[in-house]
């Protein structure tokens, strides 16, 4: 059984979903994929989990890094899977580009991997945020992709005190 909450940031409103292992969804309302692994049954509850993740959530949009995590249960494919633990290990206030997770994936299998399968993989995220999807940037350091939009990637990004060039972010909000 899925549960669900929600959360009011400074970016949007946010849909929180749990089960009994952990959080398995974390959604800004109304992105793309939004609740794709949420349970048709869900029920609103307020669980434990959801009260660390508000805490989480209140640090973190306070210009803090959090320094707990609470207990994660994304669903996905195996591969998905790999993606969003290498993307749980890009510290705070640091980007990486997909070629870069590629490579990562390459190294641990022997197997090429392709950047544009990667890219995928990131962006069926179901735990946004927290699993930090938004600190993957274009090869060439521009934004390119993210569920929730490329403004709200650039406020996550600039609220952990990444800067990029205006050049490369107008440039790819400006295509979507």
């Amino acid at each position: 059984m899925q549960y669900i909450s929600s959360y009011s940031s400074p970016l949007g409103e946010i849909v929180l979903a749990a089960d009994e292992a952990g959080l398995t969804g974390l959604w800004f309302a109304g992105q793309k994929y939004f609740a794709s692994t949420l349970d048709q049954s869900s029920c609103r509850m307020d669980l434990p989990v959801f009260i660390q993740i508000r805490n989480w959530l209140d640090t973190y949009f306070s210009g803090c890094k959090p320094d707990f995590l609470p207990s994660l249960h994304p669903a996905g494919t195996p591969f998905q899977k790999q993606v969003w633990t290498i993307l749980q290990t890009i510290p705070y206030g640091q980007t990486i580009t997909y070629g870069q997770i590629a490579q990562q994936l390459a190294n641990r299998s022997g197997k090429p991997q392709s950047p544009q399968a990667v890219g995928g993989a990131v962006g069926r995220n179901p735990i946004s945020i927290l699993i930090p999807c938004h600190r993957v940037i274009g090869a060439d350091g521009t934004l390119t992709g993210y569920a929730g939009g490329l403004d709200r990637k650039q406020a996550l990004l600039q609220l952990e005190g990444i800067m990029l060039p205006p050049s490369t972010i107008s440039k790819k909000i400006t295509k979507e």
